[in-house]
This record gives structure tokens, C-alpha cells and sequence, in this order.
């Protein structure tokens, strides 16, 4: 088990929801229905981005006639119907949150995705109200190669990062709350398995799986 910390910040797409792969097949269909080929590269230039940052970045990038808030609500369209009936959590991660829940460990979101998205499948998981709160990328203006959403995250628990676990599954979210002075846990997915060795390099702690965490 990971040592008890008094607060815990949660990343959400590859880490509590398997939805990564969704994001890959939306950037594709985004591009694809402009009339644009998405190389691989794309996708991993992007998922280090904030909504915004991404949106502005295929503007620029392949000069589409589209302002940016356009880009943005589209994306949101292409994606919204697997957040609202499709995605599901990863395994154990209710039995999880009930650990938490019986040593008073409070725990939160951080998260670059949609809010809109983001609280329609936790909701539909029985899970939203579990949270203390969920924080996007876009609420704090910045994306997550800044620690800001894992700092405004820490003050509103009332923590500090040395009194936090985050819990992330790409390489760039780690290397950045690692640098902020938080404990980082790394769990893996598929998307991000390309970057595993250097993820458990550089965590306190790595898991594949949440039963991993789980004790009697």
C-alpha cells in the first residue's frame, strides 16, 4: 500500500476512466472531416495540451478556417455520446474511493478534459458526488505542463503537495506534479505503455492496477 497521505488529486482519462483511446479516434475524425490525414505525432503533441491550447494548435497547424471556439465545441461533439452512455471506470477504482472513504482521506479531480464530459460519466457512474470537487485545466487557464491545476487543487483541499498523492498516467502530468513537490503514483493504460519505463523512473510509486491499493 502507498504510504497514507492526507489528501489525494485524481487525474481522470487513463487514470480513473478508460477513455484515452477516445481521444485518439477524436482528434482523427476532427482532422479527418477537415480533409486532414492525423499522423501519430499529432495525438501526442496535443494530449499535452489544454482544450484551448489544442484547439488554437489545429488552427495554426493547418491553417482551418474555424475560430477557435468552434474547434472547441466540436471536439466536445464528437466525443460527448461515449462520456454520456459508453466509458466506463478502470477496475477497482470504486473499491478504491471506499478505502479513502473509511480514513477520511478526501480526494479530488484534476482534469484537462471537458468539464461538461467529465461530470456527465461520472455522474452516470454514481460517482460524481463522491469527489470533493473537480478541477479542469480550463478553469485554471492553464494546461498540465503546469503545475497550476494540481496547485489550485492542493489549496482548496488544504494541503500542501508534500501532503498530497497525485495519481496520473502520462509521463508529462508526472514529470510536472513531481517537480511541484507532490508524491506521484503512476498507473498504467495502454495509451501511455510506450512511456512506462520512464513513468516508473520517475514515480514515487506505480501501479497497473487500483486492487494493487487495496488492503483489508
Amino acid at each position: 500500500m502507498i504510504e497514507i497521505y492526507k489528501g489525494i488529486i485524481f487525474d481522470l482519462d487513463g487514470t480513473i476512466l478508460d477513455s484515452m483511446k477516445i481521444w485518439e479516434r477524436a482528434d482523427e475524425l476532427f482532422l479527418s472531416e477537415n480533409g486532414i490525414a492525423c499522423k501519430p505525432e499529432i495525438s501526442d503533441i496535443v494530449k499535452k495540451m489544454s482544450i484551448e491550447e489544442s484547439a488554437q494548435f489545429f488552427i495554426d497547424k493547418f491553417r482551418l478556417p474555424h475560430t477557435k471556439g468552434y474547434v472547441i465545441d466540436r471536439i466536445e461533439e464528437i466525443v460527448s455520446e461515449q462520456y454520456e452512455k459508453r466509458i466506463q471506470l478502470k477496475p477497482y477504482v470504486e473499491q478504491f474511493l471506499d478505502w479513502l472513504d473509511e480514513r477520511n482521506i478526501p480526494y479530488c479531480i484534476a482534469t484537462a478534459t471537458y468539464k461538461t464530459l467529465a461530470e456527465s460519466a461520472l455522474k452516470r457512474l454514481g460517482v460524481l458526488d463522491r469527489f470533493k470537487f473537480l478541477l479542469t485545466c480550463s478553469d485554471v487557464g492553464e494546461g498540465k505542463t503546469s503545475p497550476r491545476v494540481y496547485l489550485d487543487s492542493a489549496e482548496r483541499l488544504n494541503l500542501l503537495p508534500n501532503e498530497i498523492a497525485v495519481f496520473e498516467d502520462a509521463f508529462h502530468c508526472i514529470e510536472t506534479a513531481k517537480e511541484a513537490g507532490f508524491y506521484v503514483v503512476g498507473i498504467f493504460d495502454e495509451t501511455s505503455a510506450d512511456e512506462w519505463d520512464d513513468i516508473r523512473k520517475i514515480c514515487n510509486r506505480t501501479i497497473i492496477s487500483f486492487k494493487e491499493l487495496i488492503t483489508d
